[in-house]
């Protein structure tokens, strides 16, 4: 196994009860690394994500993950967040009524295994803000009740900011953002995964033009189809996944 990768992904294979949605796939970020995988809705990029992270509705049924050359497969989520592995939206289950403040500060508790001293918190916490352009109101908000999709966006950068992990996998599901968010969100990324390796999952080119990914992976039906650098996601704007998917199903003939 190569010891200057970060993550190390393998023939790895993931069923969800039964079916195997990821068909093996091989994926190796080095420290400062940036990779995107797009695709469709249901091509497995999710479950990719959520099998490295290891929730437990996604099963391995064959391959490895690597993590700083160890095998991750039997830890459980929390032993992997303590490893600096950090996937968006995967916070402590949510009490109604928690404010952001409460929730940042219990998360980074979670992971220091120590206690967070308020005035170092909130001093880290509003360096963080301002460095974003985020109004400083937005720590008394009430979690997730009425948020927009940019607002969990913007939590969920401020978490990433506060942690700076080690492998960060951002599971850009929405689409919802509006121009503002679409930037803090990319300015968070970058400032908070300098020399990690990061991971960005998509279905929209938007967000890569403002990360600017090293590498880019084609996920079609389970399994990577292309790889390459930067141009891919503009051929993939401009054709669509029309293209890659014929000459996958002509592979497979």
């Amino acid at each position: 196994s190569d010891m200057s990768s970060i993550l190390e992904v393998r023939g790895l294979c993931v069923g969800v009860e039964g079916n195997e949605i990821v068909k093996g796939v091989d994926l190796t970020i080095g420290p400062g690394e940036l990779h995107a995988i797009m695709g469709r809705n249901g091509s497995g990029k999710s479950t990719l994500a959520h099998a490295i992270m290891g929730h437990p509705s996604y099963e391995i049924l064959d391959g490895e993950i690597m993590v700083d050359g160890e095998d991750i497969r039997d830890l459980a989520v929390h032993e992997r967040a303590k490893k600096g592995m950090f996937l968006s939206f995967q916070y402590p289950a949510v009490v109604p009524g928690v404010q952001v403040g409460t929730l940042l500060r219990r998360s980074l508790q979670a992971l220091r295994d120590e206690p967070v001293k308020a005035r170092e918190f909130r001093k880290e916490v509003n360096e963080t803000m301002s460095m974003l352009g985020m109004d400083r109101s937005f720590l008394s908000r009430t979690v997730n009740e009425g948020f927009s999709g940019g607002e969990r966006k913007r939590l969920e950068v401020l978490q990433l900011m506060l942690i700076r992990p080690r492998l960060a996998i951002l599971d850009e599901t929405d689409s919802g953002l509006d121009i503002d968010a679409l930037r803090i969100t990319a300015e968070g990324v970058r400032i908070a995964t300098q020399g990690s390796a990061t991971l960005v999952i998509t279905h929209y080119n938007r967000i890569l033009e403002h990360l600017q990914p090293d590498r880019i992976h084609v996920m079609i039906d389970g399994v990577f189809v292309a790889s390459g650098g930067p141009d891919l996601a503009h051929e993939l704007e401009a054709h669509g996944y029309e293209s890659f998917e014929k000459s996958q199903a002509e592979a497979q003939a």
